[in-house]
């Protein structure tokens, strides 16, 4: 299978495994990845979410251009993707936090997927670019409209115009990442993420993971007068007053996600 995907303790950890293209995703790859979304979607239990490529060398180098990718800017563009590229890109129905753990190079779509993430641990190696201005198409699964909300002008404009890449300690200066660390140390920054959205009671995560996303276009007071449902939902569980309980009663809450 082109992506693994398991299910452990409130976490999904999605992977994709074709390192011998440096995790590019064709046509099978990103229906695989569609299917898996929806999947995670429809998983009261899942809380959280890795999502990363194997091997050393690559998160994602974007779409594989011999297997499927190569078609024209037009017809790549007219084509329906939910979500985005990969699935997750420009996703606006998954309301559990998505890490991106990134391995390697995100090139292209890869990139792309990782602006569809909440939180970036990045290896000191791992680089970033939307180098489609170099081959004569264009990012258009987010890269042209995601990078301008999360970093400056300037800055998003000078990796949009030159394809260049990004190393790590730049993007982590920029706000793009959250953290960069070692290689060794990859694997415990992550756990050490997701141990903090664990400790957190999963419905008032979702709630807010919902509400920043589907409110950034309006102005705050537009924002703050949305009755979304997962807010409405967290604010009338058993995990609300068990979070009360539990700092009355100086114990870690047991969250039961209701």
């Amino acid at each position: 299978m082109p992506v693994r995907f398991e299910v452990r303790d409130h976490v999904a950890r999605v992977t994709i495994d074709r390192p011998e293209v440096l995790n590019a995703v064709d046509v099978a790859t990103e229906r695989e990845l569609q299917d898996i979304w929806t999947a995670i979607e429809a998983d009261r239990d899942v809380r959280a979410v890795v999502l990363t490529g194997a091997g050393d060398r690559a998160f994602c180098a974007g779409a594989d251009m011999k297997g499927g990718g190569g078609s024209s800017g037009l017809a790549y563009w007219a084509a329906p993707r939910p979500g985005g590229f990969g699935g997750i890109a420009l996703r606006e129905t998954l309301d559990v936090p998505v890490i991106a753990r990134v391995n390697g190079h995100a090139m292209g779509g890869g990139f792309e997927m990782v602006l569809g993430c909440d939180i970036v641990v990045a290896a000191e190696e791992a680089g970033f670019a939307l180098p489609e201005a170099r081959v004569g198409r264009l990012p258009l699964d987010g890269g042209m409209t995601l990078l301008q909300r999360q970093v400056p002008f300037r800055q998003a404009m000078g990796i949009l115009l030159t394809g260049r890449r990004i190393p790590a300690a730049e993007a982590l200066r920029m706000g793009l990442v959250n953290e960069v660390v070692p290689r060794a140390d990859l694997d415990a920054a992550v756990d050490r993420w997701l141990g903090e959205i664990l400790a957190c009671a999963p419905l008032s995560v979702r709630a807010i993971k919902q509400v920043v996303r589907r409110t950034a276009h309006l102005t705050a007071a537009e924002a703050q007068a949305q009755r979304l449902p997962a807010l409405v939902e967290a604010l009338q569980s058993e995990d609300s007053q068990e979070g009360v309980r539990a700092f009355v009663e100086k114990r870690k809450p047991v969250w039961k996600g209701r």
